[in-house]
């Protein structure tokens, strides 16, 4: 990879991303698992949260009297367990949740990637696939290809890129991680394309900056690619800052 600008989309929100809910905090005192079960839901993705997420997913799960409410409070707990580190038991969460629900595509999603973030790239890819079999969602896509890349299959990873670009097309990682797959196939201006258009969605995009940098680099544009890796490097880059006497000679 030209800077190691590889980015997954995260796990949080997913479930209602995915099932084009509105996230609603439940205003009034826990007394049924539904109860918990709509509090832990409404501190999904917020920061500091996961301890608590775990505590009322562990509480509904003792109150469950569904399949669909024992389902739903293993999510929630494996979301916790991701965030806070431990994905093996984050996988073993989603597991049961798989169990109760073979067709709850974020399940699968998310224990893909966990199983992505402990190297088990094909397992990864395994997960996406069923998640994408069950509701094609443009993180999925993005997030397989990047298993994918990993595992040198680049062609097979910038066509689910182009998947996920043509659901959301504002996908930056999609656009970057393409970049990435381009650039290691030796099609840097297939590759400034791509970095271009995550810098345009995203100006603030460090690694993108960086790696544009190096691909025009490349092509022998050293003072372009030399305004680019001074860009990067103003936004924090510490790869950048390390090449640009390189660059910038």
């Amino acid at each position: 990879m030209a800077t190691g600008t590889n980015q997954g989309v995260p796990i949080s929100y997913y479930k209602q991303y995915a099932a084009g809910e509105a996230v609603v905090a439940s205003s009034k005192q826990a007394t049924s698992a539904d109860d918990y079960l709509a509090q832990a839901k409404a501190l999904l993705g917020k920061k500091s949260s996961e301890q608590e997420v775990f505590r009322l997913a562990n509480q509904a799960l003792s109150m469950a009297l569904s399949m669909r409410q024992s389902a739903d409070a293993y999510f929630y707990r494996a979301y916790a367990k991701s965030e806070l580190g431990d994905k093996q038991g984050a996988i073993a969460d989603y597991n049961q949740t798989i169990a109760i629900n073979p067709q709850e595509a974020a399940a699968y999603y998310n224990r893909g990637l966990a199983k992505s973030a402990l190297g088990d790239k094909q397992g990864a890819i395994a997960d996406y696939s069923q998640a994408i079999a069950i509701n094609p969602q443009a993180a999925a896509y993005s997030n397989r290809g990047l298993a994918k890349s990993a595992l040198g299959d680049r062609q097979g990873a910038i066509a689910d890129y182009n998947q996920a670009i043509a659901i959301n097309p504002q996908l930056v990682q999609a656009y970057s991680n393409r970049g990435n797959a381009k650039y290691d196939l030796g099609d840097n201006q297939g590759a400034i394309a791509d970095y271009s258009q995550a810098i345009a969605i995203n100006p603030q995009l460090a690694n993108a900056w960086g790696a544009r940098g190096l691909a025009k680099y490349q092509l022998g544009d050293r003072y372009a690619a030399c305004e680019d890796m001074r860009k990067s490097a103003s936004l924090g880059s510490s790869v950048a800052q390390r090449l640009l006497p390189q660059v910038c000679q």
